[in-house]
């Protein structure tokens, strides 16, 4: 389909975005037009711009008049009086909203898509409805047919698309709990539309074996989808990342885009969960942009961020293969406001891809470290076998009756390792308060592993160095995961 594209702004006309959101959503751009005005109450543009766009239209045989602005639903429908019969009117909301009704895969992103849907049109509705007062009903001019009972239609849908993502995000919620419970950390990728971040998720687990859970979880994949392309990622795509010692999970989001209201943004909240609930974000930026547009976009991210995150953020200059080392030092400098020690990275080629392993690994939240002495026994060799499978084992040492079990883990693991160390032996302490796979911390004076106090654990807060690499999968967010979380590598 032909669009004809225009733009009505106040202090920079840049189409460059519209234009590729635009081709995005599969039309043909014919032409471009810009007015430098205060808005218009009832056209938007002037009158008189309004006419011109009319003419273009017929001039290029346009299909779609696309709006570079939040058009109202009574400046739609006088533009729509305007423009040729048959020209559909587009703003820049619904031109979103169809790309992500275009990608929209998982049963999640499509609710999103129609929840954001139908909290864009409930106010055109609301229009209709008193236009249709004013007996101005025939064709709505790209409002639509009149249906009374379809604003309370609206309210209704809106209610059970929210109960039902509600659902959703509880389970989303349950899995990541249980995921951190068995050691994993996870991190996640945000930043603006089309800034890399899929390709370095992909670089993050590349050489990688994403075989290995494939029947425990059916909905693997062994790539991450990596297009030149505004939106490709809609949903959640999650993959195990080698950053060193740590487990890692890093999980790809939907991008940002500048300028999006609230309504919007909010439709996508159960996305953006896996951001604003991460222990890290890798806020991922197009270090080849020019450095005004690049600082554009990292207000935009920081904004959409801001009230919700919880967790440390950093920055990553992606597509350093694209700009020469001194101008990408100029734009570190000239963006160290808001982006502090950037870490410069190009996931394409995989260069400093190294440090943002090692990065991760250091903002990431402190491991416990956890000595156990245990009673050599069937019970206590699974347990030894589990904290391989969930942290980092520093010392395994045999003697006689007992194993000294050294590791690092994070401090849901190190509870865990602690309560079943307790139910080893007699089950509890005797009454001098010695027992064999007791799980009591330090600080009671007695060292663990002096044979009287086989058992005991010592507790601090250090953090190792990087260790054996782990393995990698993709998972799905958006869908249950009935099958708990990822199995792991067991590690020596």
């Amino acid at each position: 389909m032909r669009a004809v594209v225009a733009k009505r702004y106040e202090h920079e006309a840049d189409l460059s975005e519209i234009v590729g959101l635009a081709e995005a959503a599969g039309y043909e751009v014919v032409a471009t037009r810009t007015q430098k005005r205060t808005e218009d109450a009832a056209y938007h543009f002037g009158e008189g711009k309004v006419s011109e766009l009319a003419g273009l239209c017929v001039r290029e045989d346009a299909d779609v008049l696309v709006v570079d602005n939040e058009v109202g639903p009574y400046q739609k429908f006088n533009i729509g009086k305007t423009v040729p019969e048959g020209v559909q009117v587009v703003d820049r909301f619904t031109l979103i909203l169809e790309i992500f009704g275009q990608r929209a895969q998982t049963r999640k992103a499509q609710l999103q898509v129609e929840l954001a849907e139908l909290r864009y049109e409930l106010p055109r509705a609301e229009a209709k409805t008193s236009l249709a007062k004013r007996d101005e009903r025939p064709g709505f001019m790209g409002l639509g047919e009149y249906d009374e009972s379809r604003e309370q239609d609206i309210k209704s849908q809106i209610s059970r698309i929210r109960d039902e993502l509600d659902q959703i995000a509880d389970t989303e919620e349950t899995r990541r709990e249980r995921r951190r419970e068995s050691g994993f950390d996870l991190v996640a990728l945000a930043g603006y539309t089309n800034a890399g971040k899929s390709t370095l998720l992909r670089r993050l687990a590349d050489a990688l074996d994403v075989d290995e859970n494939a029947d425990r979880h059916p909905d693997l994949d062994d790539t991450a989808v990596s297009e030149n392309q505004l939106f490709t990622t809609l949903g959640t795509t999650t993959r195990r990342a080698d950053t060193g010692k740590r487990e890692v999970l890093v999980t790809d989001t939907v991008g940002f885009i500048s300028d999006l209201p609230h309504w919007l943004v909010d439709s996508f909240h159960s996305t953006l969960s896996s951001v604003y609930h991460a222990d890290l974000v890798l806020l991922v930026v197009d270090a080849s942009e020019p450095v005004e547009r690049m600082r554009e976009k990292l207000a935009t991210s920081h904004d959409t961020l801001r009230e919700r995150n919880e967790a440390p953020i950093v920055t990553v200059f992606n597509k350093t293969d694209r700009v020469d080392d001194a101008a990408l030092r100029r734009k570190r400098d000239a963006l160290s406001s808001l982006a502090p020690n950037p870490v410069t990275v190009s996931g394409l080629e995989g260069t400093n891809v190294g440090r943002l392993r090692a990065r991760i690994e250091d903002e990431l939240p402190d491991w416990a470290t956890e000595r156990l002495v245990l009673p050599v026994s069937d019970d206590a060799m699974s347990l030894v076998s589990w904290v391989h499978d969930n942290g980092h084992v520093t010392q395994e040492t045999y003697g006689g009756d007992h194993v000294e079990l050294g590791f690092e883990a994070p401090p849901p693991v190190v509870d865990q390792a602690r309560a079943r160390a307790a139910e080893l032996g007699d089950g509890g302490p005797t009454g001098d308060g010695d027992h064999a796979g007791g799980g009591n911390p330090a600080g009671d004076g007695n060292p663990a592993g002096d044979g009287d106090n086989a058992g005991r654990a010592t507790t601090d807060n250090t953090v190792g160095q990087p260790d054996t690499p782990s393995r990698s999968e993709q998972v799905t967010e958006s869908e249950p995961d009935d099958q708990g979380p990822p199995s792991r590598p067991r590690r020596r």
